[in-house]
Formats: structure tokens, C-alpha cells, sequence
């Protein structure tokens, strides 16, 4: 949490899809979200960010009042996954979700994870219920502006092109890894397409694995110690470790990791 708060973070998601909060149990879930409040208390700049989305309406009700409970700043609900309620049960489930917290509400459309998409007439539909205020998108095809809805990117090589929609910025992954030259994306507009290209490399390279595989794997090299994914996440193998590998020493971050 420090690490990323240090190199250029605003808050932090926490029990996130990187975060394998699908893998955590209730007790683990909310432990890390009652962690992340205590230990980031100190900072009033660094907002906590909770997933408490599932597709069991009644737990994600469950984990929206306690994630509220323990001082979480803002809540991240994904859609209903895998069962796939259509329209319909998507917005009963929101408006059950949102009796739960006084909590600002960030949706989260995701298809290729949940198998349906929220399109923007539906975003802009829920953002009518109170508390609901931004969206986490991460459906390229549905990147535009939402009456009632701040938009986040979702996926790292989004970025550039919220930003440029004048919306305020992303919920990211590379940042664990490059999360000043990110920064700088947020910071310097007309720099923008120039660091952007910089990091394509780093986004092919990364995507070699799930990306709590890949980041749990850099961080380890960077002497970082994350630990190993929980199954059925699996570790890198010799040549995707490789990869990883030959990606950080092309940026430098194994040189600046050897010198600490």
C-alpha cells in the first residue's frame, strides 16, 4: 500500500480482481479492507476504495454495510457475474445494494469477467439511484461520457483516452510497477501520448499472465515480497518469469531494485 501511495497513487482499491478477492473468505475480505483503513489512516490524500461486489445480492449487501462499518471512503460494486440477471436483475440488485451504505458507489463493466455488459443507457440509468457516482469501464467499446457518472479506466491502456474525455482517471494495474510514469499521464496532458507509447511494451508484456500472476511475479523481483498467487491463479513459469525479467530490465527497474 505504501509502495503504491509513493509512487504516485491517489487511493487504493483493495479486495480487488488483482487483489484475488475472489479467492479470500468474508473473514480474510473485510480483514484486508479493516487493514487498508487503519494503516492509511495517517494519510488523509489516500482514499480506501473496497470491492464488495458479488453475484449473491444478499452478500454483496453483506459486504457493502461492513466495508461501510469499518471506514472504507468509497466502494467498488461489479455487476453480478456468471449468473447474468439481464437488465432487469442488474438494476433490483443495485437498488438493494445502495439501501446498504451512505457510501459513494463505483460500478464496475467488465464483460469479458462478468459475461455481461452494462451498456451506457443502463450506467446512466443507475447513476440516477443515490449514492451511485462513477463507473470503473472496462469495455473500450463503451468509452464515452455518462450523464451522472464519473468514469475510471478500467484497463491500464485506457488511460490516456479518459483522461482526454476530461474525466478524472483510472483504476490500475501497471501502477504497481510504473505507477510514477502514470502519474505523469494524470499530471502532464501534453505528454500524454508520449509516455502512453512508452508503456505499451509493458502492458503486452504483462498480459502475459493474469495480472496478479505477472505483478505478484515483478514485485518479487523488485524485492517486493507479495508472496504467490492463490489457485487456481498459478505461478510463472520459467519462460513467462522471462519475459517479466527481460520486460523491468528494458525500464531500469531491476538495476534501481539491485542499487536499494
Amino acid at each position: 500500500m505504501h509502495h503504491l501511495v509513493e509512487h504516485g497513487s491517489d487511493g487504493l482499491v483493495i479486495c480487488g480482481t488483482t487483489g484475488e478477492a475472489s479467492t479470500l473468505d468474508d473473514d480474510e475480505h473485510l480483514g484486508m479492507i479493516g487493514l487498508a483503513v487503519q494503516e492509511m489512516a495517517d494519510d488523509p490524500n489516500c482514499k480506501i476504495v473496497a470491492g464488495v461486489g458479488s453475484n449473491d445480492t444478499r452478500h454483496a449487501i453483506k459486504l457493502t454495510e461492513r466495508a461501510t462499518e469499518l471506514g472504507a471512503d468509497a466502494l467498488l460494486s461489479v455487476n453480478p457475474y456468471y449468473n447474468r440477471p439481464g437488465r432487469a436483475g442488474i438494476v433490483r440488485h443495485y437498488e438493494e445494494v445502495v439501501r446498504a451504505t451512505d457510501r459513494p458507489i463505483i460500478l464496475y463493466n467488465i464483460p469479458q469477467r462478468t459475461g455481461e455488459d452494462m451498456p451506457n443507457e443502463m450506467l446512466a440509468e443507475l447513476a440516477q439511484l443515490p449514492n451511485i457516482c462513477a463507473v470503473k469501464q472496462a469495455n473500450a467499446d463503451n468509452l464515452a461520457k455518462i450523464d451522472g457518472l464519473a468514469i475510471y479506466a478500467g484497463n491500464d491502456d485506457m488511460l490516456v483516452d479518459v483522461l482526454e474525455l476530461g474525466e478524472p482517471g483510472g483504476i490500475l494495474t501497471g501502477s504497481h510497477l510504473f505507477g510514477d510514469e502514470m502519474r505523469r499521464i494524470v499530471d502532464e496532458p501534453e505528454h500524454r501520448r508520449e509516455i502512453e507509447l512508452g508503456l505499451h511494451d509493458v502492458y503486452r508484456d504483462l498480459g502475459i499472465a493474469p495480472a496478479a500472476c505477472s505483478l505478484k511475479a515483478a514485485l518479487n523481483m523488485l524485492g517486493i515480497e507479495v508472496g504467490e498467487p492463490r489457485l487456481p491463479y498459478v505461478a510463472l513459469n520459467d519462460d513467462e518469469l522471462a519475459v517479466i525479467r527481460g520486460m523491468l530490465a528494458r525500464h531500469g527497474l531491476l538495476q534501481a531494485a539491485a542499487q536499494r
